[in-house]
């Protein structure tokens, strides 16, 4: 066996330990650049861990100019604010927009050059600035992963800066930043969260050679991330519908925070698959929130190879609360999807491609770019060429959710 676990040096997480990141960051350096965003630097909790960071380091410098989806114009802006004040600390505090934002600006902080030349994986030459990662959603789990999504207006579809270099130094996870979270963003972030922990368990395994964990980001499924993705799962399923439909349920919020992190834990390692993939074009094309589009893609993208993952996708079943005792794996896989069908429905999440504005042309096109993103693609535990990735993204357009011939109430 021959694997690698990848996290920060070291992850901070429950109720209050908010107030560790002046101490955290002292530590680090003297001179920081706190990344977030307009709306956040204005809430009490963020402009209070601002001031406190402010009585307890050298020199402060704010970037919250952070913007969705990382335009690589973002990056630049962020660099030089870093540069006035010599930066040797990041602090990010937000979403995974900021933390993508703060890691690919230590990167260029380091090593000079601009975002493209990192694209793809493990370009990041070395270590980057100390990052404390404190994020204020439960979704992307960028607080403790090696990667950093961008929007650059050359191509047609987000890129990805992949490398361990980048993975946060710190990660600073409380509960309580996220309670002031929109329900829309809750639900958005959230069923990012879930996707992660399920491709990550359904993610294809891979043999490795003994230079592929520095070499590749992504390595596929194994035992330990196999245990983060399931408890991640079984937390957020139990979770997610309560801290969309009352945002000051603390129980649920800190299930979400917790299982955000445990999930980020398991894709760090095992990597995301086709819905990634999918979404980083239809994203580009739609200008849709990043966790609704992986949403809504990530039952299509399970229906079309639930015989290869049936035995899987029944234990998924039974973590999110489906009694399964004597069920087939298709009828276990059945179940699921047939309860995820509603948790989507639930949430917000729209059915369709059609339904956010996907041309049917395009879908072509989509799938055979999508093919060529290996990173992401070779995860998929079904085939990857052009037709079928296409009749993934059919139907998705079409809505095709008469799938399921076997229901909870209707299995003997």
């Amino acid at each position: 066996m021959l694997e690698t676990v990848r996290g920060p040096r070291q992850l901070i997480v429950g109720e209050g330990v908010a107030q560790n990141i002046p101490r955290v960051v002292a530590e680090c350096g003297s001179r920081v650049l706190i990344v977030t965003d307009r709306v956040l630097v204005g809430q009490p909790a963020v402009a209070g861990i601002v001031a406190a960071v402010r009585e307890k380091v050298k020199v402060v410098a704010v970037f919250a100019d952070a913007t969705p989806d990382v335009p690589v114009a973002d990056v630049a802006l962020a660099v030089s604010v870093a540069e006035e004040v010599d930066a040797d600390v990041i602090l990010a505090i937000g979403g995974g927009t900021v933390i993508d934002l703060a890691k690919i600006v230590g990167v260029i902080r380091r090593h000079g050059g601009t975002p493209r030349d990192y694209y793809g994986e493990s370009k990041v030459p070395g270590p980057t600035f100390p990052l404390v990662a404190v994020p204020t959603t439960s979704g992307t789990g960028s607080e403790l992963t090696p990667v950093s999504v961008l929007t650059d207006p050359d191509r047609a579809l987000k890129v990805g800066v992949s490398s361990v270099h980048i993975v946060p130094d710190f990660a600073i996870v409380d509960p309580e930043l996220t309670y002031s979270c929109p329900a829309t963003v809750t639900a958005h972030s959230g069923i990012d969260a879930f996707c992660h922990a399920v491709e990550s368990y359904t993610a294809r395994p891979r043999p490795h050679g003994p230079r592929d964990p520095v070499e590749q980001v992504f390595l596929g499924r194994n035992p330990v991330t196999d245990h983060y993705a399931l408890l991640a799962a079984e937390r957020i399923a139990r979770s997610l519908r309560r801290a969309v439909s009352d945002g000051g349920d603390t129980e649920a919020r800190a299930d979400m925070s917790y299982g955000s992190m445990l999930a980020g834990l398991a894709f760090s390692h095992a990597g995301n698959a086709a819905p990634h993939a999918f979404q980083y074009l239809v994203g580009a094309a739609t200008h849709t929130p990043h966790g609704l589009g992986v949403g809504l893609l990530l039952p299509y993208a399970l229906d079309a190879v639930r015989d290869t993952i049936g035995d899987r996708l029944t234990t998924l079943a039974r973590v999110c609360g489906l009694d399964v005792a004597g069920a087939s794996d298709a009828e276990g896989a059945d179940m699921f999807l047939t309860w995820l069908d509603g948790l989507l429905a639930d949430i917000g999440i729209p059915a369709t491609l059609a339904d956010i504005g996907v041309a049917r042309a395009d879908l072509p096109r989509f799938a055979e770019v999508a093919g060529g993103i290996t990173r992401l693609m070779q995860n998929h535990p079904g085939p990857t060429d052009t037709a079928s990735l296409t009749a993934i993204l059919e139907a998705a357009w079409t809505g095709d959710r008469n799938r399921h011939a076997v229901t909870p109430s209707s299995r003997a």
